[in-house]
């Protein structure tokens, strides 16, 4: 297993994991919008993982100066439960905190009971705070 920085001829492996993965994302995070947003910012804090060659991993980070962030965290379906997604994670940490930062955030869908178990076994909490999000102009059509 191999982890390392994405590279722009990964676009359609990891647009495909990511359909696989996240089949019922909205249209404002389809991958070809995501990786071109990712790549315009922070580019350093994506992160693809490959086995024999073939990408069956990946994680986006991001940090603003304050906290820092974990971001479709995906493995392919048939390689989960192997370390891949704790390895994805913990690479993303390392690198978040050589950056100088000092908590990391994360968003979980609540339905998804599954993954939050994943993150807890991560050490990561249910912090009581309300998630809030606003689709800005612009984006409706995308």
């Amino acid at each position: 297993m191999n982890i390392r920085p994405y590279k722009q001829s990964d676009a359609e492996l990891v647009s495909a994991l990511w359909d696989e993965v996240f089949p019922n994302n909205p249209s404002h995070s389809s991958p070809k919008l995501v990786i071109s947003q990712k790549l315009a910012v922070q580019p350093e804090l994506f992160f693809v993982t490959e086995i024999n060659s073939v990408i069956v991993g990946t994680i986006m980070a991001g940090y603003d100066g304050h906290r820092g962030w974990l971001y479709t965290v995906a493995v392919s379906p048939q390689y989960q439960r192997q370390g891949i997604g704790s390895k994805l994670v913990q690479h993303a940490e390392k690198v978040l905190i050589a950056m100088g930062c000092l908590k990391i955030n994360l968003q979980v869908r609540v339905s998804n009971a599954e993954v939050v178990e994943f993150y807890k076994k991560l050490g990561y909490l249910i912090e009581e705070r309300i998630s809030m999000g606003k689709l800005v102009v612009g984006t409706e059509k995308l």
